[in-house]
């Protein structure tokens, strides 16, 4: 049973798009709001890609840098808190981190895809040199 769910989480991680449609129907059939489900999903999604781009960086490189990883999305936040403020008078905490979380989904996704061809393209390069 620990087996299938790891795997079942695996592949979560591995494939976070899965994750986005899977919950976009669940979320379509529960609240009949269309909008509702993309946006809940996308934020499921930026959830998944975080995680994602964490286990590339493992498999790729052998370490973890969960620490970099934390530290490139503070300085995000604080980087969307001081524009935020300085384009809008007041600020609006759920807008604003709607705001910030939609912007590591950009991040993350192009993270995700970057590591993706460079973790594809570093093995297949190995395994034709024989290594």
């Amino acid at each position: 049973m620990s087996t299938f769910l790891s795997s079942f989480i695996a592949i979560f991680l591995i494939i976070p798009f899965l994750g986005y449609f899977l919950s976009f129907i669940l979320v379509k059939q529960v609240t009949k709001n269309h909008r509702k489900a993309v946006s809940l999903s996308i934020d499921i999604t930026t959830f998944l890609l975080i995680i994602s781009v964490y286990f590339f960086i493992k498999a790729i490189w052998g370490q973890s840098f969960l620490w970099l990883i934390f530290l490139i999305m503070l300085l995000v936040a604080l980087t969307f808190v001081i524009v935020y403020r300085y384009l809008r008078d007041e600020i609006d905490y759920s807008r604003l981190f709607r705001g910030y979380w939609r912007l590591n989904f950009l991040l993350f996704f192009t993270a995700y895809i970057i590591l993706l061809i460079y973790g594809l393209t570093s093995r297949v390069v190995e395994a034709l040199m024989g290594g």
